[in-house]
Order: structure tokens, then C-alpha cells, then sequence
């Protein structure tokens, strides 16, 4: 006799949540770590600039404190955007904790019943031995 559970269905959309929730997260891994190395790539780019001596004309200058002043701004822009975006992953993962939670819950009550089962099972084939086992010796006793 095979075992079936009951609650099977339920199983399944909790491990589809689950899968799904596994891709959000990692899409918005992703998106974090593409902000982060933009983030790095600005700082270096401004770190490079600041550190860089003064060009001769005042024109040049200007163009260069300007790109500066631009960096600097898209540095406070990108970090703003990489803190929503940590936000984002931080929410996603306490999802996918819960969903893998959930599904965790009905996959318990799987095995709990599948080894209610199985010892259910294994009850009845040793009642069915012992009576046979009871039978063999009846007829060995019966025929002496």
C-alpha cells in the first residue's frame, strides 16, 4: 500500500512560494550588488579627481571642480539608492525565511504521517506473520 498525503497540494504552492520568493531575492541580490560597484566605481572616479593636481588654466579648473561636484552628487544619490536597495534584500530574505518556514511546517507533517504509516504498516505484517507463524505450528502440532 503506497502512502498518500493528505495536505500534498498544499505542499506544492507552499514550495512554489518558496522557489518564488528565492528568485526575488536573489533578483534583488543582484540589483544591490549593481548599485554597490556603481557606488565604487563613482568613489574611485572621485578619489582619482580630488586627488589629481590642479590643471594651469582656470577654464580647466572649473570643468574639473564642476565633474567633482557632479561625482560627489551621484555618490550621495547612489548611496541613498543602495540603502533601498539593502532594505529591499533585508525584506526579501525575511520572506523567503518565512516561506521556507511554512513549507518546512507541512513537510513535518508530512514525515509524521509517513512514519505513522509505516509503523501502521509494519503492525499489520507482523500480526499476518505471527498468524502464520501460529498456523505452521498448529499444523506441525496437529500432525505429530
Amino acid at each position: 500500500m503506497k502512502y498518500k498525503f493528505k495536505l500534498q497540494k498544499l505542499l506544492d504552492i507552499r514550495i512554489d512560494k518558496e522557489d518564488e520568493s528565492k528568485m526575488e531575492f536573489q533578483k534583488a541580490q543582484g540589483e544591490r550588488i549593481k548599485v554597490k560597484k556603481k557606488l565604487t566605481d563613482l568613489e574611485e572616479k572621485y578619489n582619482e579627481y580630488k586627488n589629481r593636481p590642479l590643471p594651469a588654466s582656470v577654464i580647466e579648473q572649473k570643468i574639473t571642480h564642476i565633474y567633482i561636484n557632479a561625482l560627489n552628487y551621484n555618490i550621495d544619490e547612489t548611496s541613498r539608492e543602495l540603502s533601498r536597495k539593502e532594505k529591499i534584500v533585508e525584506g526579501k530574505r525575511e520572506e523567503l525565511k518565512q516561506r521556507q518556514i511554512d513549507r518546512k511546517t507541512v513537510e513535518i507533517l508530512k514525515d509524521k504521517g509517513y512514519r505513522a504509516f509505516v509503523q501502521e504498516q509494519n503492525k499489520i505484517e507482523q500480526k499476518l506473520n505471527d498468524e502464520f507463524a501460529l498456523y505452521g505450528f498448529m499444523r506441525n502440532f496437529g500432525t505429530r
